[in-house]
């Protein structure tokens, strides 16, 4: 079987994108989210590891106010993004969650055309003035997807006929539409193929050229391969954070040495 891609480790610690510092994360009496500091970097891939049920993907949430929509859930900390906290309530979540894009683990288009997937955001956000500036729009969003050839014939049928793999690039492309600065993704390739998976992945680190990216897997390999910082989590806590070659050859902590090498998961 041959070895999936490796791609580029090295990134510059610059001023970080996401700023993270004491986040609680209660579910009702649950103490989902445990004193959760982080800091995340521009243009770089970052993979949240752990366990399932550990708090990756809920930690996730908060990075674009998603768990606002669970009435249990309350948020405690501070989360910053380029500085601004983002649970101001000066701020809007709308808007927020134009510049944090979200991918989920099943691929889920709206019931439209491909077109009009693409298009969905910039129409509501107001960002095109004009028919030609949209169809500009939605095939530069789709190149980026690295979807555009493959469905710039059939822009007009609908999304949810494609097949899974296509249809996940469909949402990056969505995400992508609105100009975004941050792209979170929740397990992207969980329901995908091998041959899918790595389209994903290829497309991911070309996308963080442009875009800060923070990934949720369950596939350790996945990790190693895209990102250049991990998070382990467990048990609600933030475990050990550092560069992904460090997490996985040298990592400081034991239960991060016991999940990679497989003594529980």
């Amino acid at each position: 079987m041959n070895e999936m891609p490796k791609f580029e480790q090295a990134t510059e610690m610059t001023e970080s994108k996401i700023s993270a510092k004491k986040v609680q994360v209660y579910y009702g009496d649950t103490h989902a989210i445990k004193d959760v500091d982080i800091e995340i970097q521009p243009r770089s891939v970052t993979a949240f590891i752990g366990p399932s049920g550990c708090g990756k993907s809920t930690f996730l949430r908060t990075l674009n106010r998603m768990n606002d929509t669970i009435d249990i859930c309350r948020v405690q900390g501070s989360i910053k993004i380029d500085g601004e906290d983002i649970y101001d309530p000066k701020v809007d979540p709308v808007q927020l969650r134009a510049k944090v894009g979200m991918v989920f683990q099943k691929p889920n288009p709206f019931p439209k055309s491909i077109y009009d997937n693409v298009a969905y955001g910039p129409r509501i956000h107001g960002l095109a003035r004009n028919k030609a500036q949209l169809d500009d729009i939605v095939s530069s969003s789709l190149q980026k997807a690295g979807l555009w050839d493959e469905v710039k014939d059939r822009l007009s049928e609908p999304g949810t006929g494609m097949s899974g793999g296509q249809q996940q690039r469909l949402c990056i492309a969505r995400a992508i539409a609105v100009s975004p600065e941050v792209i979170l993704m929740d397990e992207p390739c969980s329901a995908l193929d091998p041959i899918a998976t790595a389209k994903i992945e290829e497309l991911i680190d070309e996308l963080r050229a442009n875009y800060t990216i923070v990934i949720v897997t369950h596939s350790m390999q996945q990790a190693a391969r895209v990102s250049q910082r991990t998070a382990f989590f467990h048990l609600g806590v933030l475990v050990e954070e550092g560069s992904t070659d460090n997490i996985f050859t040298n990592p400081e902590d034991k239960r991060t040495q016991d999940y990679i090498t497989g003594r529980f998961g």
